[in-house]
């Protein structure tokens, strides 16, 4: 399969440290490579790139990168990162609405660690009517992620939902675990690698497994995120929505920060509802590489501008 031969060289190379500091060397310089796909390495310039969204009728939600720290103190310092995000987003007047992985806040420290930490987002979060995504990460954090997520939900934080990827074999029974505790999703097909005991290997079987989760969702799920760059599977979600009489806020599409900016702007136009995906920090190389084993359309363009950028004196 094409598409999981890609994730697994896109993941390879993004653990080569040359090519790391060669992009960071290049990528996020005014006009960089990167700089299409990733909205800055600064809350400042994560704030300027996404101003002009709302004048055309998109949501967004930020990302400040990261993931996968070692310590206590690293997964500390990335909830307060979190805070002056939050405390910087109320000051712009912009969306209110967030995305951050388990990881980043030390799920691989240990899961109290990373509870402690969502709840120092969550308060300023809560406070200041913010909606937060836990991002999903590959299949080992499933369980914990979908753990920690009931646990606060628990505690009385319901402004807080997370992903489900369409290439894993369990995604059904986690969609019916969501549903069920009312907490909303995004729908992904997955851009990690993953062996084929867990997830599906072929587009079309991740396809259909996305339809299908698609469906339970408009079905039973509480305003799910439809998270695609596919024309299929935009269609579908669409055909879907119209047959059942749904709608179209009912749920939203979201999109990737500069890709497919064609299709943000014709959904748009057509009525619906649009978030964009909006990534920025100093640590987007690995999320990077992801993008690009995800969508390979997108090496073409990124090549050209290592070739050219790296031509400059």
């Amino acid at each position: 399969m094409i598409g999981a031969t890609s994730k697994a060289l896109f993941h390879t190379l993004a653990q080569v440290e040359f090519l790391r500091k060669l992009a960071s060397r290049y990528g996020m310089r005014p006009g960089g490579f990167a700089r299409r796909f990733i909205a800055g390495e600064t809350v400042d310039e994560a704030l300027a790139a996404v101003a002009h969204l709302p004048a055309r009728g998109l949501r967004l939600t930020l990302d400040y990168l990261g993931e996968s720290v070692t310590s206590f103190d690293q997964a500390a310092a990335a909830a307060q990162a979190y805070v002056r995000l939050i405390e910087a987003v109320v000051a712009a007047g912009v969306e209110r609405n967030i995305s951050l992985k388990l990881t980043q806040l030390g799920l691989d420290v240990d899961r109290a660690t990373a509870v402690d930490n969502m709840r120092r987002v969550l308060e300023p979060a809560d406070r200041h009517g913010f909606f937060v995504r836990i991002d999903m990460e590959n299949s080992p954090y499933v369980d914990r992620t979908l753990q920690v997520l009931e646990t606060l939900w628990q505690q009385e934080h319901h402004h807080v939902g997370t992903v489900i990827q369409s290439c894993l074999i369990r995604s059904p029974q986690d969609v019916a675990r969501l549903n069920g505790l009312g907490a909303r999703v995004r729908l992904v097909k997955g851009a990690y690698q993953e062996p084929k005991t867990v997830a599906f290997q072929e587009k079309a079987q991740v396809d259909a497994a996305f339809v299908e989760l698609m469906r339970e969702l408009l079905d039973h799920g509480s305003f799910p995120a439809i998270a695609t760059h596919d024309p299929a599977m935009i269609d579908q979600t669409k055909g879907y929505a119209a047959e059942k009489g749904y709608s179209k806020d009912r749920f939203e599409f979201q999109l990737l920060y500069g890709i497919r900016r064609d299709l943000q702007r014709a959904l748009v136009k057509e009525g619906y509802l649009v978030r964009v995906y909006v990534p920025f920090g100093q640590q987007w190389f690995p999320y990077f590489m992801r993008r690009l084993g995800e969508r390979p359309a997108n090496v073409a363009f990124v090549l050209r501008g290592l070739v050219s950028e790296g031509r400059e004196p």
